[in-house]
C-alpha cells in the first residue's frame, strides 16, 4: 500500500505515502490527513516532514509563456523523526488552504486546466526528498458561488482557465498570482466582446471579484480591454444580484468600450439585497460531500437557482477535454514535465 520507497536509504529502506482524509476543500479550509512512513529493514532518522501545496503557474517573458509547477504554501509537519525498523509512524496533519487558493472544481467536477496538489517532502540528511502529489479538489466559496452561477444563468460559455504570475493593480494580494477564468459572452455580446476573463480574489474579510472583457475592434472603433472591479464581503456577495451587475457592466463595456465607473474599486450599495430568482448559493457536506470549512463563517443555505448554473456551463464547454480522466490522472497531464521547472510563491 506504501507508494514511494525513500531512495536515500537504499534497498530495505522504509517507503512512505501520504493519505488525505478528504480530498475536498476550499479556500480558508483546513485539509487534513496523515504522512505515513513504513520502517524498512533498519531504523531510520528523518530530519523534517514537510507538506507544501502546489500548482501550475503560466509566467509571461517578452512574447514568451512558459509553465511550472509553483509551490505556493509550504509547512514543516515534524522535525527529527526516528522510523524503527518494520514499524509504521502516522504523522498527522492540518495544512491550511490560502483564501486565494485557486478554485479547481466548480458544480462537481474537474475545472479542466486547473489542478493543487499537496505535495511531501523529506529532509534526510540535509537533502530534500521531493514525493509525489497527492490532488486537492478546490470548490468555491458560498461567495464565489453566487458570482459563478450568475455567469451561468446570462449565457457565458466556459472556454479556459490557468493561473497567471504577477499582481493586479489596486487589490491587495498574497501571492505572486492570480486565477483567470476565461468565458465565451453570451450571444447579444458577441460581436462586440471576444471574452470575458474572471478573476477572484479572496481574504478573510472580503471578496475582490475583478472582470476583465476583451473587447473586438470593428470600423469606427478600436479594440482594446475594459476592466471591472467589485469589492464586497463574503456576506454581501452572497445576496448580490450579480446577474445583473454582470450583465450591466458588460452592456456599457458593448456600448462605451470601457467599464463602468460606477462599478470600480470599493463597495458599490447598489449591489446589496437578495435576488430571489436564484435563490442563496449552496454550499456544505451536502453539495460537495466534505464537511464544513474552517475560518469561514457564513455557511449559506441550499435553495433553488434559475439557470443552468456554472457547473452545467463548464460541463457544456469542456465535453471531451476532461472525459473520463480521474483527478490523479489529470493532475499528472497538467504537471507533466515541460522544461518550465520549479518555481515558488509565497506569503508575504
Amino acid at each position: 500500500m506504501f507508494k514511494r520507497m525513500l531512495s536515500a536509504f537504499g534497498v530495505g529502506g522504509p517507503s512512505v505515502d501520504t493519505v488525505l482524509d478528504s480530498p475536498h476543500a476550499a479556500p480558508g479550509q483546513l485539509v487534513t490527513g496523515q504522512v505515513r512512513i513504513q520502517g524498512g529493514s533498519a531504523d531510520a532518522e528523518i530530519g523534517q516532514v514537510v507538506l507544501s501545496l502546489v500548482t501550475r503557474v503560466e509566467v509571461e517573458h517578452g512574447d514568451h509563456e512558459y509553465g511550472g509547477v509553483s509551490e505556493f504554501f509550504r509547512m514543516v509537519v515534524q522535525q527529527g523523526v526516528r522510523v524503527p525498523a518494520g514499524q509504521l509512524q502516522a504523522i498527522p496533519f492540518q495544512l491550511p488552504i490560502p483564501w486565494e487558493t485557486p478554485i479547481t472544481a466548480v458544480g462537481g467536477g474537474q475545472l479542466p486546466g486547473m489542478t493543487v496538489g499537496v505535495r511531501t517532502e523529506l529532509v534526510i540528511a540535509g537533502a530534500p526528498d521531493k514525493g509525489d502529489l497527492d490532488p486537492v479538489l478546490v470548490h468555491p466559496l458560498p461567495s464565489q458561488d453566487a458570482v459563478l452561477n450568475a455567469f451561468g444563468q446570462l449565457g457565458f460559455q466556459f472556454r479556459s482557465a490557468d493561473v497567471e504570475a504577477g499582481r493586479l493593480h489596486g487589490v491587495p494580494q498574497e501571492l505572486g498570482f492570480y486565477q483567470e477564468i476565461e468565458f465565451f459572452p453570451p450571444a447579444q455580446f458577441a460581436g462586440s466582446v471576444s471574452q470575458v476573463e474572471l478573476t477572484f480574489v479572496a481574504n478573510p474579510h472580503e471578496l475582490y471579484v475583478i472582470l476583465e472583457a476583451d473587447k473586438r475592434g470593428g470600423m469606427f472603433s478600436s479594440g482594446g480591454d475594459a476592466f471591472g472591479h467589485f469589492r464586497v464581503s463574503h456576506q454581501e456577495a452572497q445576496g448580490t444580484d450579480w446577474a445583473s451587475a454582470i450583465n450591466g457592466w458588460l452592456a456599457q463595456v458593448a456600448q462605451r468600450g470601457h467599464a463602468n465607473p460606477a462599478f470600480g474599486g470599493g463597495h458599490n450599495p447598489a449591489f446589496g439585497g437578495h435576488n430571489p430568482a436564484f435563490g442563496q448559493p449552496g454550499y456544505g457536506h451536502q453539495q460537495h460531500g466534505y464537511g464544513g470549512h474552517h475560518g469561514y463563517d457564513q455557511h449559506g443555505h441550499h435553495g433553488h437557482r434559475s439557470g443552468p448554473g456554472i457547473g452545467g456551463v463548464v460541463a457544456a464547454g469542456a465535453a471531451g477535454v476532461v472525459g473520463g480522466m480521474v483527478v490523479g490522472e489529470v493532475l499528472e497531464e497538467v504537471f507533466e514535465d515541460d522544461g518550465g521547472g520549479d518555481f515558488a510563491f509565497g506569503e508575504e
